[in-house]
Parts: C-alpha cells; structure tokens; sequence
C-alpha cells in the first residue's frame, strides 16, 4: 500500500488574482480552489470582477464550488491573510464601501502596494480605461453577452479534452487573440494603464480587465495584468524577496504532479 505525497503549498508574500466571475457559469472554480489551497500567502488582492453580477442578474447560477471559493478566502482571512479586494466593473456595487474594514478584508477602489524590494504597485481593476465600458456601458453589456457565450463553451470544450488527457484550452481566448481589432484594442489599454501610473508616480502597476495575462515593461512601468480564472486560470504572485511573475496554474499543476512522490505505509497486521 502507498500513499502519494504532493509537493508542499507553495510561500509567497502577495498573489494577485481577479476576473473569477463567481455566479458564472464559464467560472473556472475548481482550479481555482486547487490554486488557493496550494498557496501560503501574507496578502491575497482581489482585484476585481470576482462576483460577476451582471451575470447573475440575468440568470441566477451558485454553485457549491462557487461558494467553497468564497469560503477558501475568507478562511485565509480568519487565520491571518490579508485579502484586499478592489471591485471591478462586474462587481461595482461593492465600490460603495470603498475604505471599509472587515477584520483582515479591505475594500478599496485602488490601492498601492509596497513589494519586499521597496518598489510602489497601483493596484486597481482597470476598467476605467476601457472606453467602450467608460463611452457605451450599454454596448459593453451587449458584447459582455456574446463573450458569454464564448465563455460558457470553454468547459465543455475542456471536458472533451480531458478525456483525452489535452491540457487547458480556451476558445475565447484563442479567437480574441487572433482577432486584429482586440489586439489593438488590447495593446492601447495596456499603455493607457502604464500612462495612470507614471502619473501617479509608481514603479509597477497591477490590474486585471481584459483576461490577458501580461508583464512587460512600457516607458519605464512594469505593466503587469494577472489574467482570469475564466479562460487562463493565472495569477501574478509577489516572492519573499519581491520579485513579480505570472503563474499559469494549469500548467504549473501538472508540473506539481509530477513531483508527487508515492510513499509505502505499512498496513495493519
């Protein structure tokens, strides 16, 4: 008889997760829990669309694994994590309680971070640079509904894929970066973002938005946005030491499994 050892959570000083569109069906949950229960962190950022309200006001969807998400995190909060939760353009309403405490959750609009290394990240959802939301919220809404649909397909995709041992795949993701117009589109909201920050007068800025998980550096801005748990399933996490990067949890998953080790118990006479 043996019994499998995993690898050990992983310590980080911040992780940085958004766009999770809990209430929605496309919402990748269950990775998400994987994630959360791999990881020792001091301070969790929510940074924005967690609750995705618009869906749900069209159609009432909470699954259990939906509810364990929030559990998981307010778990993390109870023993000592510090979660900063900055709402988005799905989960607006909370931006009335912009300054509220709750023991170890805060909510704020924006908020500046300061890494182990000493450098100053804006954190904020970055909705506020997407002109058609700012111009034509009603136009967003319409295209909010067709990439639904797109959204909607990807688990049924990934349960056929699964069958087939096919790693994580995205259809919306795929088409969206194929698409000439979005990644123009996607590559002016990245400088508008850097642009706040530099007028802001910080090193690094954090956001989320466009489901696009990137780090690059734009006119002296570390531009990073920490992807979805809709399509990507990523995260931007901070090291004890201060250094940035991207983790795409998929991926680095079947590395984890890979380590796993089988250990031989003895059994009972």
């Amino acid at each position: 008889m043996v019994e499998r050892i995993a690898p050990a959570p992983m310590r980080l000083r911040s992780v940085f997760i958004s766009d999770i569109h809990l209430g929605f069906k496309g919402c990748s949950a269950d990775l998400l829990l994987d994630f959360l229960h791999n990881v020792n962190v001091d301070t969790l950022f929510l940074v924005g669309d967690i609750i995705d309200v618009w869906s749900m006001k069209k159609n009432m969807f909470w699954p259990q694994s939906h509810n364990n998400v929030l559990r998981t995190i307010l778990g993390k909060a109870k023993r000592g994590t510090k979660v900063i939760f900055v709402p988005g353009n799905h989960d607006e309403v909370f931006r009335d309680f912009d300054g509220a405490v709750f023991g170890n959750l805060e909510i704020h609009k924006e908020y500046v971070h300061v890494t182990a290394d000493g450098r100053r990240v804006l954190v904020l959802h970055g909705d506020e640079f997407d002109s058609v939301v700012k111009c034509s919220p009603w136009l967003a809404k319409l295209g909010s509904s067709i990439y639904d649909v797109l959204l909607a397909a990807n688990p049924y995709i990934n349960w056929f894929r699964r069958q087939f041992d096919l790693p994580h795949w995205s259809l919306s993701a795929y088409l969206k970066h194929k698409a000439k117009a979005a990644v123009q589109y996607i590559g002016s909201f990245e400088e508008s973002v850097a642009l706040a920050a530099r007028k802001r007068g910080v090193d690094t800025v954090v956001c989320g938005h466009i489901h696009r998980a990137e780090m690059r550096e734009i006119n002296g801005i570390l531009y990073c946005n920490d992807g979805d748990w809709v399509e990507s399933c990523t995260s931007l996490v901070e090291d004890m030491n201060g250094r940035l990067r991207l983790i795409d949890w998929p991926k680095l998953r079947e590395q984890m499994r890979s380590l796993e080790i089988d250990v031989p118990v003895e059994q009972a006479a």
